[in-house]
Order: C-alpha cells, then structure tokens, then sequence
C-alpha cells in the first residue's frame, strides 16, 4: 500500500526541516518544496536542498516570484503610501504560500499540505468549520499571521509543530544533524533583509514620496516629517525633531500628507474597527458574542464584545488597548480557537 504523500513548505529554517522530519517519522511520503518568491531565496533554497537530502525525501523548487511582486509587495507599498502599516504575511499565506502549495498538491496527488507553523488546527466544536487553535505552551504561537486561511486550505494542512516548544524543535534538529539546528529564527520582512522597508518603498513605488506637516490635535503645524512612509500609529522615536515632551505618532493622514501628533494617553482606544472580514471558526457573527482579540503579532489577547455593523467588524475591549494601527490585523478568539479576522481600519 502507497504512503500519502504530504507536501511540505521548506522555508530553509529549523521549523520547516523538523516539520518535514516528524511527518516521514510519521510515515507520509513527505514532498519539500521552497518557494521563491524574491531576489533573496537563494540561500533558503541550498539549505532546504541539504536538509531534504540528509532526511532522504524530495525536494522542488517553485518560482513564485512574480505572484509575490504583484500580490505581496505592492500591497505593501500601497498600504505604506496610504498612512497604513501592512503585516505582509497575513496577504502572503492564503494567496501566495498555501496558493502555490495547493497547487503542487494537485500536481503530485497529495493528501496534504504542511508548514512549520507553530499552531493547531482543529474543527470547531459548535460550528464544525476548521480553525486554528493556539497552542497552549508555546510563546511562539503563530495563529495571529494564518487567520486568512481559507476553509479549503485548512482542512488541508497539517501543523507538525502545533504540540512542541522551540527549544524542543531545536533539540530534536541537533539530534538528528541538520544543518539548520542553530539557524537564526528570521526577524525581519523576508524580501527586505536590511529591513529598511522605507528605503525598499522609496525605489520600488511608482510616485515619489513627499514630506510633509507633523500637526496636532488641532490641526496646527508642529513640525516637518520627511515622508508618511517613515511612521506607524504609537510611534514615539525618530521623529526627527524635539517637540519639549514626548509626542507620539497618533493618526496618519495620506491625503493630507500630515502625520498627526499627540500625547502617549490619546493612543488607547476601547474600540477598534476591522475590514475585510475572514471567518473561521464560525461563518458569521449575527449577535454581540464575549471574545477575546489581539491587535498585533506580539499582542497579548485582551477581553471584548465583538459585533458586525455594516459588514464591519467592531471590538469593544473591556480595557482599551494602545495603538491599534490601521493596516494591522485585529484577530478575534474564543476558547483559543480563531473565530475571525479583519484589516484594522
């Protein structure tokens, strides 16, 4: 009787080549593919090669460069250039990654599709649409960038990685001699390596980026920014000037060209509105519902009362919360299961 056959992405980190080990453990005929989705992949690309090697599995590469610059970058750009501060992942993994996955899945026939994501993916009991679970003893816990994940797309993967620790993952890699045992968990955007994300939108974008008035709450002139793409709601350092107290990056206002500054107090709000809507764990919300939700990656989740007015998702934290920037994603739990995501208006 034939194994089935997973197809796992191979991102050329520790995550992935410890996914792609445990899932041969468990006796699937794993399949290791590497995107390429910029000029930079090319390193990824060797050490996924080496590791499918040393693990006797198959490996492919797919170009996914052009997808990536269409979909991904300039949703990035556009976002920067309209006052609003993009998390390119949340775009990335349903339209560009699990897109180019599923589509080797159908070529090779395979039952599923994996990445070394630190989540779960368990039906919902009440409503029995899939969902990503957090995982309870992990601080890695990557629900937060997969919330867009299509129904489609998660009743086809598998989280290797959903019950085990970094440390844990680390450890098993040494063990088993992988050359990406002690690699260095990425921390920047991956298609901008020096992580200077203004100097890669000043050369990419297609109209020039102007400065402009820092204002207050007034709308009197405070001061000159060199540019809106250069800030972020919360933002206090390099503002480029000294204003006699601290002052911090409020709102930003494209059409005007104006960056909005105020007081550290003026950045916590009780309610925080979200757009384009993807549900998860439940297909709509009709009635107010008790929840919990987290405003970015790093953010811990904090109690609310979520409703939908308008095809709008709305969160009233029963504490307010500080700097939700427009752009970001506001994903909403209940249990630690997903329920819904949305874009932070």
């Amino acid at each position: 009787m034939s194994k089935e056959i997973v197809v796992i992405g191979m991102s050329g980190g520790v995550d992935s080549s410890v996914s792609a080990y445990l899932l041969k453990k468990a006796g699937y005929d794993v399949l290791g593919v590497t995107l390429v989705n910029h000029a930079f992949a090319q390193p990824a690309v060797n050490d996924a090669k080496e590791v499918a090697e040393k693990l006797g599995i198959k490996h492919v590469v797919a170009d996914r460069s052009e997808k990536f610059k269409n979909i991904v970058e300039r949703y990035f750009i556009s976002e920067y250039l309209n006052g609003r501060t993009p998390n390119p992942c949340i775009i990335c993994n349903p339209l560009v990654k699990w897109d180019a996955l599923m589509s080797v899945k159908e070529e090779y026939n395979a039952k599923y599709v994996a990445t070394g994501h630190y989540a779960k993916i368990i039906q919902y009991p009440p409503t029995g649409r899939y969902s990503i679970k957090m995982t309870e003893k992990n601080v890695k816990d990557q629900t937060y960038v997969l919330s867009f994940l299509t129904q489609e797309q998660l009743k086809s993967t598998l989280f290797p990685l959903g019950e085990y620790k970094k440390p844990q993952v680390r450890e098993i890699a040494a063990q088993i001699g992988l050359i990406t045992a002690e690699k260095p968990d990425s921390e920047e955007i991956c298609f901008i390596p020096d992580n200077d994300y203004a100097g890669f939108i000043k050369k990419n974008a297609e109209t020039e980026i102007p400065a402009g008035n820092y204002v207050d709450f007034d709308g009197n002139i405070v001061g000159s920014h060199k540019g809106i793409i250069y800030y972020t709601v919360g933002q206090r350092k390099g503002l480029g000037m000294s204003f006699g107290k601290h002052m911090f990056v409020n709102s930003i206002n494209a059409e005007k060209n104006e960056v909005v500054l105020g007081s550290n107090d003026m950045l916590f709000k009780n309610t925080v509105y979200g757009e384009n809507i993807s549900f998860m764990a439940v297909e709509n919300i009709t009635d107010p519902i008790r929840a919990e939700a987290k405003i970015r990656y790093s953010h811990k989740k904090s109690p609310c009362t979520v409703s939908i007015e308008n095809g709008i998702l709305k969160c009233v934290f029963d504490e307010p919360q500080r700097a939700a920037a427009p752009g970001q994603a506001i994903v909403v739990y209940k249990d630690e299961y997903c329920l819904c995501a949305a874009i932070i208006k």
